[in-house]
């Protein structure tokens, strides 16, 4: 879960939402620990708005406003669940699709 440089990706933000990142070789940190609970969190967490979703769409009729905060709350997991791919997957490369993508279309 680290970079070649030996960075990890931590699952959190830093200030102005600018990626933190933990420089250490012991995956038995505290804050290593933490990250790997934090990140099995958000994945659970994700796993269940999946399934949250899917039932929505099954039903086919639902209220807007809750669709729209259901909406938001996929959108927050998915930036959540990126970031645990991209810090777990930091030494594969991007599909070429994605890094032709302009910045300014880039949410989250």
């Amino acid at each position: 879960m680290t970079t070649q440089d030996g960075l990890r990706l931590l699952p959190w933000a830093g200030p102005d939402g600018k990626p933190c990142y933990l420089s250490t070789e012991d995956q038995d940190s505290y804050v290593s620990r933490l990250a790997d609970q934090i990140e099995a969190t958000q994945l659970g967490m994700a796993s269940a708005l999946l399934e949250q979703a899917l039932q929505v769409l099954d039903d086919g009729a639902s209220d807007p406003e809750w669709l729209s905060l259901l909406v938001a709350q996929l959108a927050g997991s998915l930036r959540d669940v990126l970031r645990v791919a991209n810090s777990r997957g930091s030494c594969l490369a991007m599909p070429d699709l994605l890094e032709g993508e302009p910045q300014s279309d880039r949410r989250g």
